[in-house]
């Protein structure tokens, strides 16, 4: 396919790999921040072939994955009420809540529906005046802002009976946390390119800056990856932390402008709480004053609704990159893409789905 299999090329990949063993001379830990990236990676056995003493540690970078279990349950709880239809992308409707998930809540009745654009969601709340519509806006900022025109489109169409569940994190707040964990390992990161494409870089300039560390804003094909890891070696073995950008087909250092109106619009950063990990100060979006009536949460209080992770769920480990997932002692027998435990098993950008996927076994007990 053009402009996919360039990327994908074998003899340029081994010319990469060569370089990076050239260029390698301490070992380095370097995290990959995105969950495409994470399954780039497992899936073509790249982080098997780096040369040794350069790990990757995979990152939160998993939007299905970060989605705080509570969410989930507010979601069915809101689904659950008569008169509402709940809108949302495939990838959550088998993730675990505390007792069901939403695929299994669609085959008891409840009225949950796959969109393919938030914008498919405002279209069913035309068509369903009677019915109150929800979508489950989740995602960094890579989704955000198509939420946010949804909300725009739906004022000015003037529309009741449509709302958001709104569960958008950032990535930065997410990477300084990260960082000012005294056991982080995390020596550079492979910024994710999408997220860039909409916010560009310069939010990671200070990061780079205050903890010494490089940031490679890198694309998701096998040849980006090569490549941008070979980019922060560079930099590490030159002593340099810098922000630099492998992804320069896609990506600007200021990013896209509208799309950064829109979410300026029609979201505020707030504290957020990420699944398995914990709340984030300034981590997340919420809607803006203005836009309060399409806030899901409060037009159905489930503010009541808490939730507790299954204790045999390493998802906050595995999300941070303290564990892989094959040192969970659930990992391929509680836990599997059919049953899974935690998020990062069923989405397809999980981490433990790519392990599993790549069939990577158990890791020997510790």
């Amino acid at each position: 396919m053009k402009y996919l299999d360039e990327y994908r090329d074998p003899a340029l990949a081994r010319q990469l790999l060569a370089e990076l063993r050239r260029t390698a001379h301490h070992p380095w830990r370097i995290m990959e921040v995105c969950g495409g990236q994470t399954h780039t990676l497992v899936r073509q056995g790249i982080d098997e072939l780096l040369p040794a003493g350069i790990r990757m540690i995979h990152g939160p970078g998993c939007p299905v994955c970060v989605t705080p279990l509570e969410t989930l349950d507010r979601a069915m709880a809101i689904a659950a009420r008569p008169g509402v239809i709940l809108t949302s992308f495939g990838d959550m409707l088998r993730v675990p809540g505390s007792t069901t998930d939403l695929l299994a809540l669609r085959a008891r009745g409840a009225d949950v529906r796959v969109v393919y654009s938030p914008m498919d969601a405002v279209r069913i709340a035309e068509e369903h005046p009677e019915r109150e519509v929800v979508f489950l806006a989740v995602g960094f900022e890579t989704t955000a802002p198509a939420n946010a025109m949804t909300v725009l489109h739906a004022a000015r169409r003037g529309l009741p009976n449509f709302s958001l569940l709104v569960s958008h994190v950032l990535v930065p707040p997410a990477m300084t946390a990260l960082l000012d964990d005294p056991e982080c390992e995390v020596e550079a990161f492979l910024a994710a390119g999408h997220v860039c494409a909409v916010m560009g870089w310069t939010a990671y300039e200070p990061i780079a800056e205050r903890y010494h560390v490089p940031v490679v804003v890198t694309g998701f094909e096998p040849l980006d990856l090569l490549e941008g890891i070979l980019m922060a070696v560079t930099q590490l073995e030159e002593g340099r932390h810098e922000v630099e950008n492998q992804y320069a087909r896609a990506v600007r250092r200021t990013g896209n402008s509208a799309a950064q109106d829109a979410l300026a619009r029609v979201f505020r950063i707030a504290d957020r709480a990420w699944r398995g990990i914990g709340t984030l100060p300034a981590s997340g979006l919420e809607l803006a004053p203005e836009y309060a009536e399409f806030d899901a949460a409060c037009r159905f209080d489930v503010s009541a609704v808490h939730s507790a992770e299954d204790p045999d769920c390493m998802a906050g480990a595995v999300l941070t990159g303290a564990r892989l997932p094959t040192d969970c002692r659930a990992y391929g027998t509680r836990c599997t893409p059919r049953t899974p435990l935690g998020a990062p098993m069923v989405s397809s950008e999980g981490t433990c789905a790519a392990f599993h996927a790549a069939g990577r076994t158990r890791s020997a007990p510790r």
